[in-house]
């Protein structure tokens, strides 16, 4: 029987799509659920995302950098998940991590089944062919997962996603997964959270009135987004 607190993996094998964002979203949607969670970062060039929750200092919270580039980097992966039974797992993986999940992919879905941690992914693409094609990749060494196709709309409505939209990967997807759409935010506030590497939850006290409105308008529309996904599992 699966553990009630699943391992989420936030992907897209390529640089630029927003997956440091929505692990953003991520993040602040467990802690307004007083989730326990373990944040581990594998972008050990950039972790944005680790030095921004780190910050938070928070009981509930445990936050580590975990490369993802060799056998060792994927051994003690699956250590620290197994340290922490009552956790649920966000993983921010690495752009560069493309030929590694081939090689060790297959272990790692093991190995969670004998923990009983259920493996879910959500991928962000872009509107290129290569996102698709990562994509393509992935599912082919993560076959029997759940993989929720996440399009950012930073790059166009939903419409404009016409590669995707009418894809094989998509017809995969949508077996085990959903299509999902995540938001676009102001850059404003994203300039803010990266610029200050400030947590949304540690960002709103800070941010100018508007930002701050603007924050919140799209960490709701979020919120919807993990809803969905969330009452799908339950």
């Amino acid at each position: 029987m699966e553990t009630k607190n699943p391992v989420y993996y936030v992907g897209g094998s390529k640089g630029g799509v927003g997956k440091s964002l929505f692990t953003f979203a991520l993040m602040d949607y467990c802690l307004n659920q007083n989730r326990n969670i373990l944040l581990v970062d594998t972008d050990t060039d950039n972790p944005d995302v680790f030095k921004a929750h780190k910050m938070l200092d928070l009981p509930q919270l445990q936050c580590r950098l975990n490369s993802l580039d060799d056998a060792d980097g994927w051994a003690e992966l699956l250590d620290t998940v197994q340290e922490y039974p009552d956790s649920v797992v966000i993983i921010n993986a690495a752009a560069r991590t493309k030929t590694s999940t081939a090689t060790y992919g297959d272990i790692m879905q093991e190995a969670l089944q004998q923990m009983q941690r259920r493996l879910v992914v959500f991928w962000i693409i872009n509107r290129h062919r290569d996102s698709i094609e990562l994509l393509h990749s992935f599912q082919e060494v993560f076959n029997d997962v759940s993989i929720h196709v996440c399009r950012n709309l930073y790059f166009g409505n939903a419409e404009r996603f016409d590669v995707y939209n009418t894809s094989k990967a998509r017809e995969v997807v949508e077996k085990h997964g959903m299509t999902l759409d995540f938001p676009v935010v102001a850059n404003r506030v994203a300039d803010w959270l990266y610029s200050k590497r400030m947590s949304i939850r540690a960002a709103l006290p800070d941010m100018p009135f508007g930002t701050r409105a603007e924050l919140q308008r799209w960490r709701s529309l979020c919120a919807t987004m993990f809803d969905r996904v969330m009452e799908d599992a339950a």
